[in-house]
């Protein structure tokens, strides 16, 4: 088992992190220029729509993009200090699946169909922690039952499974090794709202025992504002908006950001309909020079499609790559969005 890491230190860096795809002599920017940073016993919320980048990320940091056609153009990866991007892939072997592990979003993929759901989560426990075959099994059921499962289901197939335990197999199988860092993509969207509060209720309780660090991609900001501790706002493969929970959800500064809120229905307000973001998200083939989201933006103005927007921070760590709040950050104001939702 791995030691329990009680220090608030820092697990993961992701440096200017640049993803292309190659498709039919066409270069796809999934991902452009994505940097952040993760401790131990955090949780890091990646919002944003379908298409905008989110699993190309966690690909990358897991080591299993499509290669070709996908490429690392540019950047970095470190865990605790070692660049991952650049080990061979015998290393990297060693760290997925045991230091890193990911929950996928779609469990009926995710899942062997023709191998018992007990001997998937043995096989990864054998793999990494070199035990008999006797042994893992007998963890493996430990693990089952940890995540909801009796131990007597071991040797059945995911077909026997209802989709809410398929993915409770899932969790398992990433939890089998106590990992220091869990991938979590999506990991309620095909469940039922009752399941889904007690499956997040369950990772994160586990994730406190380990102390280990956690990304959760989703498009649900009422399981952001349940889960985590820190917000990136991804959009067009880039991060435009990254902060604290509070910071996210009091002050939203990005007119993107903004727009995801105003989107949610609020108990408090009383509206015939909802505003939302009208337009699409740009073509990943065919990104535009300047601020990706211009072309959407209420604000957007003539330097805003010129070059690439920068990312600002204030003192408080709180960043945006918007030139609106640019001009007024250097001049010590802020950009409010208002309080967009309430933190439990």
């Amino acid at each position: 088992m791995n030691e329990v890491n009680t220090e608030k230190k820092r697990i993961l860096s992701v440096e200017n992190l640049t993803v292309e795809y190659l498709s039919n002599k066409e270069v796809v920017r999934a991902v452009n220029d994505v940097s952040f940073s993760l401790n131990y016993g955090e949780t890091i919320g990646l919002v944003g729509e379908t298409g905008a980048g989110k699993t190309t990320i966690a690909r990358s940091i897991m080591g299993i993009l499509p290669v070709p056609p996908a490429r690392v153009k540019a950047g970095q990866i470190y865990l605790d200090g070692t660049e991952l991007l650049s080990l061979p892939e015998e290393e990297f072997q060693k760290i997925r699946g045991k230091r890193i592990s990911m929950i996928f979003q779609d469990p009926m993929t995710a899942l062997n169909p023709i191998m018992r759901v007990g001997k998937q989560i043995s096989e990864v426990i054998q793999t990494h922690e070199g035990v008999s075959v006797s042994d893992a099994d007998e963890r493996a059921k430990e693990v089952l039952k940890m995540v909801g499962i009796s131990s007597d289901r071991f040797r059945e197939y995911p077909h026997q499974f209802s989709g809410g335990m398929k993915q409770r197999v899932v969790i398992a199988i990433a939890l089998a090794c106590e990992p220091d860092l869990l991938i979590a993509d999506e990991p309620t969207t095909a469940l039922d709202v009752t399941i889904q509060a007690q499956v997040l209720d369950m990772i994160s309780e586990l994730q406190h025992k380990r102390n280990s660090a956690m990304i959760l991609i989703t498009h649900d900001f009422g399981v952001v504002a349940k889960s985590c501790d820190k917000v990136g706002v991804v959009y067009g493969g880039q991060i435009v908006e990254f902060g604290t929970k509070a910071q996210i959800f009091k002050n939203p500064l990005h007119p993107y950001t903004q727009g995801l809120f105003d989107a949610i229905p609020q108990l408090t307000t009383d509206l015939d309909r909802l505003k939302p973001i009208f337009g699409a998200p740009p073509d990943p083939t065919n990104m535009p020079s300047g601020c990706f989201f211009a072309a959407r933006c209420p604000y957007a103005e003539q330097a805003c499609r010129a070059n690439q927007i920068p990312a600002y921070q204030d003192g408080e760590g709180h960043i945006c790559r918007c030139l609106k709040y640019g001009s007024m950050n250097q001049t010590g104001e802020q950009m409010s969005g208002g309080n967009h939702g309430k933190l439990d």
